[in-house]
């Protein structure tokens, strides 16, 4: 039916009357004011400027303050399970929860919590290697976390897909697990894994390691690991070896890198990174980064121009870097020209190892010079890098120049009789170097006697190492004995100032004490200990200054002993000469006595009895007598507190102290 719509009315069907014309018949409507129907009239009321009714005021209470808070909830305490718990309590708890999840126990986790014994503190391993864990087992594993913390969760080639690994980590960052973590060869951790993972590492403060090698960490995953390396607070050590890092993962993580300053450990091999923006990241990363220690880059394609990025990085930092692993990365000859540039710069790097490279004769020329101008590199790889006699020659070159050197690795070369021979001649000058890998089979000459001669070659280079083994005991054992020394040193000196003090208590106002020094001596030049009549003089009845001075100056010591001077030496390291000066006061009116005790290890030598004193007494006058004890001192020391001060003076090893006043 068609309608139209007109003012007020409206047509309606039309009718046929046979003769062709049609009628209309007319609807009518109301008008608007018709069709909505009249309101009620408004109260009166208060009205506004614009003509709008005004409503009253509006009231708001509120309830007293001890009913706002109707109740609180105290957050769950995530070791309330913990508390005197018993073996046989995790053990009944871990049975309960696999029969309600309707999985199996693992029986090699049974047998680990059996040989439990103390549950205190952190229990050293949790080994599921090699397990396979499916949702549910991980489920399961709550009841044990949740009960026993651990040093080492080790999780490695446990099959473990999204679901379970997402449901490990929530449970390892909620009750703080473990300090090390194992997940490598995991290849289905996936997306949520991962993510789970980053949230462990960024909320977990007691996680230091985590092994991930052979667990693929891919573009869409890296981002959430580089999110919690940038903001992590506990990770020092992160393998990532093999985990397909090449391109984007790794730019993610070397921004993250950047900004780090935890992370000690960095493990990267087998993820072929190349040596354009895989090398350069890497060189940024040493740029801006100096925490990081070791950064271990094996069986990658660095190669030479890959190798200037790390270089300049490495230049940059001064100190940071200490252990830098380049073994099976395709350098050559023309890398080292970079190497030998960066190593005069560092400051830290201790250890290098560019094994399995093809180096050859020229890059080793070409390291030795900046090895030469290092001070830092303790050990230095260089097995199977394509070396000749040539090579070895120019490797001991530097041996013989190295005061530091401690390991040198020359496997699978080809050295010969004359590269054996230059390392022998090398290690009779050289003291530090403690280790020197070459093959043990001597190589093939032309001439068959040659063969004898690298034998004999490779045992002084043996014995050699060994010599300098013992060197090095030798001198770590006489650093600990100054060490020990010092402290009884230092004991000594406290107990010797008290002596002093106590003197002064009955000594009157206008008396001194009277004062004894004790100065250090260097050893004589030939190794022998000058004795007191090398130091004495002609006897004087006078003690002026004038008179000193004349009798110092026929000492062949490199110090002064004044008369009043008692030389004693040391039984400790070095053989030094201790000189004991008693000072009276001028109001004791004591003459000056001298003794003379000379001590060489456990051996005591006397002085012959026509020997003179410097003061001119007689040798009988040092020693302590009746009338000495009988005698008022006045503040003085006795012959006998002497002769135990000098005692105590001649256990003095320490050579740092130049003079010390009792």
């Amino acid at each position: 039916m068609d309608q139209s719509e007109g003012h007020g009315s409206e047509e309606g069907p039309q009718e046929d009357h046979g003769d062709g014309m049609q009628t209309f018949k007319e609807v009518t409507f109301p008008c608007d004011d018709e069709i909505v129907p009249s309101s009620p009239e408004p109260k009166e009321g208060p009205q506004e400027d614009n003509g709008r009714s005004k409503q009253g005021p509006k009231r708001v209470t509120f309830p007293c303050d001890d009913d706002i808070v109707s109740g609180s909830l105290e957050p769950k305490d995530p070791w309330r399970h913990a508390q005197n718990v018993t073996v046989d309590d995790v053990i009944t708890s871990y049975t309960q929860a696999c029969q309600k999840l309707n999985c199996k126990q693992i029986p090699k986790l049974v047998k680990q919590l059996q040989d439990l014994i103390d549950l205190s503190g952190r229990v050293e391993t949790l080994d599921l290697k090699g397990e396979r864990l499916d949702h549910k087992a991980c489920e399961a594993l709550e009841e044990i976390f949740k009960r026993v913390q651990f040093k080492m969760v080790d999780l490695e080639q446990t099959n473990l897909d999204e679901d379970g690994a997402s449901a490990l980590f929530d449970m390892i960052e909620y009750y703080e697990s473990a300090t090390h973590l194992n997940i490598s060869f995991n290849k289905h951790i996936g997306t949520r894994g991962w993510q789970a993972a980053a949230h462990m590492m960024r909320k977990t403060n007691c996680l230091h390691y985590l092994d991930a090698r052979n667990t693929p960490l891919l573009d869409h995953s890296a981002p959430f690991v580089a999110r919690a390396l940038r903001i992590s607070s506990s990770l020092t050590v992160l393998h990532l070896e093999n985990t397909s890092l090449s391109g984007r993962p790794l730019m993610l993580l070397a921004t993250a890198l950047k900004m780090n300053i935890v992370l000690r450990e960095l493990y990267l091999a087998d993820n072929r990174l190349n040596s354009l923006q895989d090398s350069a990241q890497l060189g940024n990363v040493l740029r801006f980064n100096s925490c990081i220690q070791i950064l271990d880059l094996r069986n990658n394609h660095i190669m030479d121009s890959g190798l200037s990025y790390i270089c300049e990085g490495i230049k940059e930092q001064r100190q940071g870097l200490v252990t830098l692993v380049l073994w099976n990365n395709q350098l050559t000859h023309a890398g080292m020209v970079h190497m030998s540039m960066c190593l005069p710069h560092t400051q830290s790097l201790e250890t290098l190892n560019l094994g399995h490279n093809a180096i050859g004769n020229e890059g080793v020329r070409h390291l030795k010079n900046g090895l030469i101008g290092n001070r830092s590199v303790l050990r230095l790889g260089l097995a199977s890098a394509k070396l000749t006699c040539e090579g070895a020659v120019a490797v001991a070159e530097f041996v013989a120049e190295s005061p530091r050197l401690l390991r040198l690795d020359l496997r699978e070369n080809e050295i010969k009789t004359g590269g054996l021979m230059a390392l022998s001649l090398a290690l009779r000058v050289n003291q530090s170097l403690l280790r020197l890998d070459l093959d043990r089979e001597p190589k093939k000459e032309t001439v068959k006697s040659f063969i004898e001669t690298q034998r004999t070659l490779l045992a002084e280079i043996q014995n050699g190492c060994r010599r300098n083994f013992v060197l090095a005991k030798e001198k770590e054992e006489q650093l600990q004995k100054s060490a020990s020394m010092t402290e009884i040193a230092i004991q000594a000196l406290e107990d010797s100032t008290a002596g002093p003090e106590e003197t002064n208590n009955s000594v009157d106002d206008n008396s001194h004490a009277p004062e004894i020094t004790i100065a250090v001596l260097e050893e004589a030049e030939d190794g022998e200990i000058p004795t007191v009549q090398e130091c004495k003089e002609e006897e004087s009845d006078s003690d002026t200054e004038e008179e000193e001075e004349k009798k110092d100056t026929t000492l062949e010591i490199k110090h002064e002993v004044t008369p009043g001077q008692v030389t004693v030496s040391s039984p400790g390291r070095g053989h030094k000469v201790f000189l004991v000066t008693r000072v009276e006061t001028s109001g004791s009116g004591m003459e000056e006595k001298r003794l003379t005790e000379k001590k060489t290890h456990n051996e005591d030598v006397a002085l012959p009895e026509s020997t003179t004193l410097v003061n001119g007494l007689g040798q009988e006058s040092s020693r302590a007598t009746p009338c000495c004890e009988k005698q008022d001192s006045h503040g003085t020391y006795s012959d006998t507190e002497l002769e135990d001060l000098i005692r105590d003076a001649s256990t003095e090893p320490d050579p740092a102290l130049n003079a010390i006043t009792l």
